[in-house]
C-alpha cells in the first residue's frame, strides 16, 4: 500500500484564456476543477497508474468537504482529518497563445496542535499497512516546518520508506532526517544548494550533496526529464566510474513537445517513479516511466491526470546516459 500525504490540500481550478492581458476582462475557452495539492495529484496518478493507494491529509470547511467528496467520487480512497479553518483554493490560468502558465496559490488553513497531532496518530495507525508513504506539497500555515522531517523519523522506526516533495525550510528538515528520496526541481534545489546551476555536471554535483545527507535517491526534475542519483550500497547495483563509488548518477531526456498545460506534471512524475518502484524496476526503468508519466501529463489540463497506455508509449522514448564527472570532484 502506498499512502499519500497532502497537508495543505485544495479546490484546483485549471483555465484556458487565449490573449490573457492584465486589467481586462477575460472569457475561459476551458477550465476544469479537481480536488488538488501535490499529494492529492500523486494519489490521482497512482490510482490512475493501477497502484494500491489511500490519500490523507487535512481537509477544512465547505472547500474540504468538496475535497473529499471529489476523491471519493473519482474512488480514490482517502481518510483525511477534519480541522476548523476552510482548505483553500488555487487557480491556474494558461495561456495557449503564449504558452505561459501564471498560478495563484492561498496559503491554506490554520491548523492549531490538536489538529496537527490527530493527523500524525492518523498517519501512524495508516502507516502499519503501508510500504511507501509519500509526502508532497506546501504546509498550511501554523504547522511547524520540521513537521515532515519529524514524521520521517516516525515512519522510518516502523520500517515505512518515505519520498518527500517539498521546498524551502521543510526541504532541509526532510533532508536532515535522512529521508529515502527527494524529488525536487531545479528552482527548489537551487535554493536548497545555495547557488544556481548552469548544466548537467553543476546538477549531479547538486544530486552528490542532497545525497550526502543520508538520502538514498535524489531527483531533479527538468523540462526534458530529470538528473537523478540513486545509492546502490549493499545491493550490488554499483557501476565503474560511478561518483561517487556507491552512487549512481543518470541523465534521462525526453524530447520537448508542445504542452497543454504543465501544472501537475511533476506531481505525475512523482507518481510514475513511486509505481516504478513499488514494482522494484530498475533505476533506468524507473526513470524512463516517471519521465514519460510527466510528459503525458502536459497534455492534459488538470493535475495529476495521465493515460497509462500513452505514458507506456512515451517511455521507449526517454533516453537515458550515465554521468561521470571529472575526477577530483568527490
Amino acid at each position: 500500500m502506498i499512502i499519500t500525504v497532502t497537508l495543505n490540500a485544495a479546490i484546483d481550478r485549471s483555465l484556458v484564456v487565449p490573449n490573457i492581458r492584465l486589467g481586462h476582462r477575460h472569457r475561459a475557452v476551458e477550465q476544469t476543477t479537481l480536488a488538488g495539492g501535490k499529494g492529492v495529484n500523486v494519489a490521482r496518478t497512482l490510482k490512475t497508474l493501477g497502484q494500491p493507494v489511500i490519500a490523507t491529509g487535512f481537509a477544512g470547511g465547505a472547500t474540504g468537504t468538496r475535497i473529499v467528496e471529489q476523491l471519493t467520487r473519482e474512488s480514490i480512497l482517502n481518510d483525511f482529518v477534519r480541522i476548523n479553518d476552510e482548505s483553500r483554493t488555487n487557480t491556474a490560468v494558461f495561456d495557449p497563445t503564449s504558452g505561459i502558465q501564471t498560478e495563484i496559490n492561498e496559503k491554506g488553513p490554520r491548523v492549531d496542535e490538536r489538529e496537527l497531532e490527530l493527523f500524525r496518530d492518523k498517519l501512524l495507525y495508516l502507516a502499519r499497512g503501508a510500504d511507501v508513504v509519500v509526502m508532497a506539497g506546501s504546509l498550511p500555515r501554523n504547522v511547524p516546518d520540521s513537521v515532515y522531517g519529524d514524521l520521517v523519523k516516525e515512519l522510518h522506526r516502523i520500517g515505512v520508506r518515505v519520498y518527500a516533495d517539498t521546498d524551502g525550510e521543510p526541504l532541509r528538515h526532510v533532508l536532515k532526517a535522512e529521508v529515502d528520496a527527494v524529488t525536487p526541481n531545479q528552482l527548489e534545489a537551487e535554493e536548497v544548494i545555495g547557488h544556481e546551476f548552469t548544466g548537467d555536471e553543476d546538477r549531479a554535483l547538486a544530486i552528490g550533496e542532497l545525497l550526502d545527507h543520508g538520502v538514498r535517491e535524489a531527483v531533479m526534475t527538468l523540462q526534458d526529464g530529470c538528473v537523478a542519483g540513486v545509492r546502490t550500497d549493499g545491493n550490488g547495483g554499483g557501476m565503474a566510474g560511478a561518483h561517487p563509488p556507491s552512487v549512481r548518477l543518470l541523465r534521462a531526456r525526453i524530447e520537448p513537445r508542445e504542452t497543454v498545460a504543465r501544472i501537475g506534471s511533476g506531481d505525475a512524475f512523482l507518481a510514475g517513479l513511486v509505481a516504478a518502484r513499488y514494482e522494484r524496476r530498475s533505476d533506468e526503468e524507473v526513470l524512463r516511466y516517471a519521465v514519460a508519466c510527466g510528459a503525458d501529463a502536459t497534455q492534459r489540463l488538470g493535475a495529476g491526470l495521465v493515460d497509462p497506455r500513452q505514458a507506456e508509449r512515451l517511455v521507449h522514448e526517454v533516453e537515458i546516459e550515465q554521468i561521470e564527472l571529472p575526477d577530483g570532484d568527490d
